[in-house]
């Protein structure tokens, strides 16, 4: 009964202005209808957006990795374009099952994981449960979110759960809320990052659709990372850790909290950039990281 209020997000009237749009495919899993953009030659190489994001965050990124790697993009289940599972669960250990679907079903085998903040949970989870084929995959973490956040951010987890199961109507009033570019500016300040108008239009587009607002809240109030903190010293593969000095959405003092439990991953900061730092200085990110793959394979 709640499908009228929750319509997908219609690709064919965002397509003409959607970063990357012309690499854009939907491909289908149980349950699922996916959104991924696929570009570019060479080893597989696996990009997870954030909660809240789609792939629109990579968009100035992938014309910089597309002669290196082949690069795989989804959008995560009930975000943009990706329709919600039909299960509507989203905890952690679900989602990453369902990436791993859409791998197989896309018969592409990641040897380098890329993911920004929940994206970095989530391949983490995905490169200790799924990823056996390909031996100590790289693990690329942009500003993640790893460890159980701490004061107040903590304890609305638990909470928005228990108001979606009272209020079914709970994403579509919030995206009336949000509905607007003042709001989405706001939205991203309070992150620590500083984007231009035009990048702010496309995060505009997606806190105005119910769908994905919905798909946010779903997964935000259904994962536990906690179950995920101690599994971290299982990542025996390559560890690369990038980190905005001045996000505030994840805190440099919680990456470096997880580092102490990865002895061997490495750590850079990108000063004077916030959360998004991938989309404030793409070609930073991607410098070292690309430097970074440079030396690990020379190693």
């Amino acid at each position: 009964m709640w499908s009228s209020i929750y319509p997908p997000m219609n690709w064919d009237a965002y397509k003409a202005q959607w970063p990357n749009a012309l690499h854009s495919q939907f491909v289908s899993t149980p349950g699922l209808r996916w959104h991924v953009q696929i570009m570019g030659q060479g080893p597989v190489m696996l990009m997870l957006h954030g909660t809240g994001a789609s792939t629109h965050t990579w968009r100035r990124m992938l014309p910089l990795l597309a002669s290196r790697f082949t690069l795989v993009c989804p959008d995560l289940p009930g975000h943009a374009f990706t329709s919600p599972h039909a299960s509507l669960n989203l905890s952690l250990p679900n989602v990453s099952g369902f990436l791993d679907q859409l791998l197989v079903t896309l018969k592409l085998k990641p040897s380098v994981v890329v993911g920004h903040s929940a994206g970095a949970a989530l391949g983490a989870h995905w490169v200790i449960h799924h990823s056996h084929a390909i031996a100590n995959t790289a693990l690329v973490a942009l500003n993640p979110a790893w460890l159980a956040l701490p004061g107040l951010a903590y304890w609305l987890f638990p909470p928005a759960a228990k108001l979606m199961a009272l209020n079914p109507a709970t994403g579509f009033l919030a995206a009336k809320f949000l509905a607007s570019p003042e709001q989405a500016e706001r939205l991203i300040a309070s992150t620590g990052s500083r984007l231009s108008p035009q990048d702010l239009s496309y995060y505009a587009a997606l806190l105005a659709s119910s769908t994905h607002i919905n798909g946010v809240l779903s997964m935000m109030s259904s994962w536990n990372v906690q179950t995920l903190e101690g599994r971290l010293p299982e990542l025996v593969g390559p560890i690369l850790m990038c980190i905005g000095r001045q996000d505030q959405t994840v805190s440099p003092a919680q990456a470096q909290k997880a580092v102490k439990m990865m002895p061997h991953a490495q750590t850079r900061f990108f000063e004077g950039l916030g959360h998004l730092a991938h989309e404030e200085d793409p070609l930073q990110a991607c410098e070292v990281m690309l430097k970074w793959q440079g030396l690990n394979q020379a190693n």
